[in-house]
């Protein structure tokens, strides 16, 4: 249960003679849960029910070896043989090999420009890599960064791991006002069993009361919209989805890496997009 009170601010500004004059007041309104369902036909989706690589209407890679801000080893392709569509399944690959001054290749898929979503529910079904240094996530970004970059505009993290507690999965946000950077960060994280060797759903449903994380359809967390704008809650502007496996790097390689263990894969069943069922 969460109780809130209204919040306002007076906004003070100077004159020239140095008096002091108090502004309109800014109010800031938390939200009302609303009860928001979910259509149950998907609206957006992929059931890599094809061969090859994954589908260019729906997704767009981002490629590079920079470190993605966060010093991690592996240079992202757009190579068949870092990620491919077969049997069913998406298979993200990291592999050891040395490609444009990088040891590792891996593959970061990107839904931008050809899946963005403003609220709904998202399911993506996979199994995940193993190995110490490894570090796969499900994640979504803002499409357009109208807040400013990173962490202003916001990151919602569906699934996150990291192979050095292989069996430990998180589920996080990051805001102006909430995020690692400064030790705020919004998240929780439970055991799942063999999730290198099973198939689990991880889920969100985001309104615009909360964004509420799933594991095999068991609400694990939520964040709620506490009604105080952008740097509490920017997640009122489009996102997309990101699948990727990482390696090394502030989280994945804080305790070591063991590229004995590669290559490693996420393999991914299906991704859907349920739209929000808005309400007056």
């Amino acid at each position: 249960m969460f109780a809130f009170t209204s919040l306002t601010i007076l906004c003070l500004a100077c004159t020239k003679d140095g008096s002091t004059q108090i502004s309109r007041p800014v109010a800031f309104v938390p939200p009302i849960d609303k009860g928001w369902s979910f259509e149950t036909s998907v609206s957006w989706s992929d059931e890599f029910e094809y061969t090859g690589l994954p589908s260019p209407a729906k997704w767009g890679y981002d490629i590079g070896g920079s470190g993605w801000g966060n010093n991690e080893l592996q240079y992202y392709t757009d190579n068949i043989n870092n990620v491919s569509v077969g049997n069913g399944k998406l298979t993200i690959a990291l592999r050891k090999e040395y490609f444009n001054g990088k040891d590792y290749t891996s593959a970061r898929l990107v839904s931008k420009g050809k899946g963005d979503f403003l609220y709904g529910r998202i399911e993506v079904k996979a199994k995940l890599p193993e190995g110490k240094g490894t570090w796969p996530a499900i994640w979504m970004l803002p499409t357009d960064w109208e807040y400013g970059g990173w962490p202003k505009s916001g990151e919602i993290d569906i699934m996150e791991h990291v192979g050095y507690d292989q069996h430990r999965v998180h589920v996080t946000v990051h805001t102006e006002a909430y995020n690692h950077g400064i030790k705020t960060q919004r998240g929780t994280n439970r055991i799942v069993p063999a999730t290198n060797t099973e198939f689990h759903l991880y889920r969100v449903d985001w309104t615009p009361y909360a964004i509420r994380g799933f594991i095999d359809n068991e609400q694990m967390f939520e964040f709620v919209n506490e009604g105080k704008g952008s740097p509490v809650w920017p997640f009122d502007k489009r996102f997309h989805l990101l699948l990727n496996i990482a390696f090394g790097g502030n989280w994945g390689g804080s305790q070591g890496i063991d590229h004995g263990n590669l290559p490693q894969t996420m393999e991914v069943d299906y991704v859907r997009v349920y739209k929000m069922i808005d309400k007056n």
